[in-house]
């Protein structure tokens, strides 16, 4: 099983869009198989959406709207609302797999693999790429 990890800086922004590393880690690879896809985060999810066109913005804001940043949440450590954070991971998963097609990554005409991660306290993330060949 081949593996990879990168390092990811995500605390200026919401959605980190890292269909690219995907797509090299599986072409690097050159055959038929998975790529499991895992964030070992207690704080962020990933996950498949269409990116450029304001689905990725859509979901970046209605992120506020479905987790509040206030004082409701009984984890309150850290910057306000970051309680919210926690509950992140519940709705977003922390990996996918996703099938490879001689090497190519094989993804719906507008789906992007994304990184969401609303935790500013935590800038900077491990994403874990292993690729088992079919």
């Amino acid at each position: 099983m081949e593996r990879r990890e990168l390092v990811l800086e995500t605390g200026r922004r919401r959605i980190t869009d890292v269909t690219a590393h995907c797509r090299r880690f599986a072409s690097e690879q050159g055959v038929d198989g998975l790529l499991h896809v895992f964030l070992p985060h207690a704080t962020a999810g990933l996950a498949l959406v269409e990116t450029g066109a304001g689905s990725d913005d859509d979901l970046a804001d209605h992120l506020d709207e479905w987790l509040p940043r206030d004082d409701r949440w009984r984890h309150r450590h850290g910057s306000p609302g970051h309680g919210a954070d926690h509950v992140l991971p519940a709705l977003l998963r922390p990996s996918l797999t996703l099938a490879v097609d001689g090497g190519d990554l094989v993804l719906g005409t507008w789906q992007s693999v994304v990184v969401v991660d609303t935790n500013v306290d935590n800038r900077e993330r491990r994403l874990r790429l292993s690729f088992l060949a079919g």
